[in-house]
């Protein structure tokens, strides 16, 4: 049920017609309280949609009644009118919801530029229709209807100690940090004030969609939202709950990651004995993003002569003479140098891990990445305008 998994909540997802495949596109997802706690993260690009520039001012005072999601079109660079259309359809969610339309957050997803009247009329009806069969069995369709070039929907549910968190995502593509090209929303029943919720989804979103690197694009319309409805009554411990809210997104990340565009291989680059956590995910950003070695890995050649030369143009603190590296657990070179035949390395699997160990401090960091394939490219040269 993912975002209805938690007491307090419903949800729905409905056709509005913005897709041409017919398939769900609108969602909303109400809190029913009793609090009507919210939080949320969004893209660090400078680039952002319309429905980001509304979320963040909404969000500011710590309460959110509901969160409208459409896919099927980003409603970016569309001017004051999109931006009037997001508006719009949070003062029509607060009138079927008899709430203030300064607590809905919206959310939208698809294609950039693109938006005039027939959108907005259908956006605004969807919302009417997706509140109208709001339930609480109603997360799966929700979850659905945020999907753009997604091939299946992405669902997390954790519980521990009498409270459960729930949450549902999508994205394909544009996977980088400042986010990803993805729009999730996370719902708990646990007693929550604003401040809590805020430290606890900031601290998971670092160390986990933050570290989603897919292929290196920033989106314009990320927001990863979390609701507490408070309906079980319970505070939970405060690192508890972080350490709870981490898994599901951690679920989530890699669901995203697994469900990349055109991707043969799911890689995930560990960097151990770092300076600094920052220096660690630093280094292996710079590996997730270096398309010579991501088009290594699609070729199944564990090629680690370009993970050292993508590293070192990091200002990571490293002695590149004096680093290890493994592929999918056989050390491939060790001092900077060769170590085990490459022929010994099996690059079949789509999992694929590489350990890279700079040995000069106690830090580590791991970054989710895929290869680069032709069916990426074929997939985003045909994704357009």
């Amino acid at each position: 049920m993912s975002v209805t998994a938690a007491q307090g909540f419903e949800a729905a997802g409905v056709v509005a017609g913005l897709k041409s495949t017919g398939n769900k596109d609108v969602a909303v997802v109400v809190n029913r309280g009793p609090l009507k706690v919210g939080a949320a993260v969004f893209t660090s690009n400078r680039a952002k949609a319309n429905p980001i520039l509304w979320s963040q001012q909404a969000v500011s005072d710590g309460v959110v009644e509901a969160v409208v999601l459409n896919s099927g079109g980003a409603n970016c660079f569309t001017g004051s009118f999109g931006f009037q259309t997001t508006h719009q359809t949070a003062e029509k969610a607060a009138e079927l919801l008899d709430v203030s339309a300064g607590d809905i957050l919206v959310c939208s997803t698809g294609l950039i530029g693109t938006g005039d009247e027939v959108f907005r009329g259908k956006v605004l009806a969807g919302t009417t229709a997706a509140i109208a069969g709001l339930g609480p069995d109603g997360g799966d369709a929700a979850s659905e209807a945020i999907m753009t070039t997604d091939t299946q929907p992405k669902r997390a549910v954790v519980s521990r100690h009498g409270w459960t968190i729930g949450g549902m995502a999508k994205g394909a593509g544009m996977l980088a940090p400042g986010l990803a090209t993805m729009l999730v929303v996370i719902t708990t029943d646990a007693v929550l004030d604003a401040g809590e919720a805020d430290r606890a989804l900031r601290t998971a979103t670092h160390l986990t969609f933050d570290r989603l690197d897919s292929d290196g694009c920033m989106s314009t319309n990320d927001q990863v939202t979390l609701l507490a409805s408070g309906a079980t009554g319970i505070h939970p411990d405060h690192s508890a709950f972080t350490m709870a809210l981490t898994e599901v997104c951690q679920d989530l990340a890699q669901q995203l990651q697994a469900d990349a565009e055109g991707a043969s291989h799911n890689i995930s680059i560990q960097v151990v004995h770092a300076a600094s956590d920052e220096e660690a995910v630093a280094v292996g950003r710079s590996v997730a993003r270096n398309n010579l070695f991501k088009a290594a890995i699609f070729g199944n050649d564990p090629n680690w002569g370009r993970v050292l030369a993508a590293i070192g143009t990091t200002d990571a603190r490293f002695d590149p003479y004096d680093v290890d590296v493994w592929f999918n657990g056989v050390r491939v070179c060790t001092a900077g140098g060769p170590d085990r035949p490459r022929e010994e390395v099996d690059l079949t699997p789509r999992a694929t891990g590489i350990l890279i160990d700079l040995k000069v401090g106690d830090a580590e960091a791991t970054i989710l990445t895929n290869d680069l394939t032709h069916d990426y490219v074929h997939e985003n040269s045909a994704y357009s305008s």
